[in-house]
């Protein structure tokens, strides 16, 4: 098996903020993708982040995959089920708060 794929579900940052710290690491190698992120300064730097890390552990223990030659292959943001929520106005009227949120999901290959 030359890929390997890890998930996260429910990400609560919208998933056009998110594809913006995705499209940092598209292609790179995972050690680099890895120093990217840690030092982006975005909601959802962190969360992929820890996403990536437990990629690069499941490659590496699940798969007997080297770690060095580890490489993010694809990552995509994709919408999830919004939180809608209602927030009170002047005059007894209301009006909807919609919360999004994020799946994304990571793709590891073999260079």
């Amino acid at each position: 098996m030359t890929t390997t794929k890890a998930k996260l579900s429910y990400l609560r940052v919208a998933p056009r903020k998110a594809r913006i710290v995705a499209d940092l690491i598209r292609g790179k190698n995972a050690a680099e993708a890895l120093d990217i992120l840690a030092f982006t300064v975005k909601k959802s730097a962190e969360p992929i982040r820890k996403l990536l890390d437990s990629a690069v552990s499941n490659a590496v223990t699940n798969h007997a995959m080297d770690a060095d030659a580890l490489y993010v292959r694809e990552v995509y943001v994709d919408q999830a089920p919004t939180i809608k929520r209602w927030r009170p106005r002047a005059m007894g009227r209301a009006t909807r708060i919609e919360k999004k949120q994020s799946h994304v999901t990571l793709v590891l290959g073999i260079r």
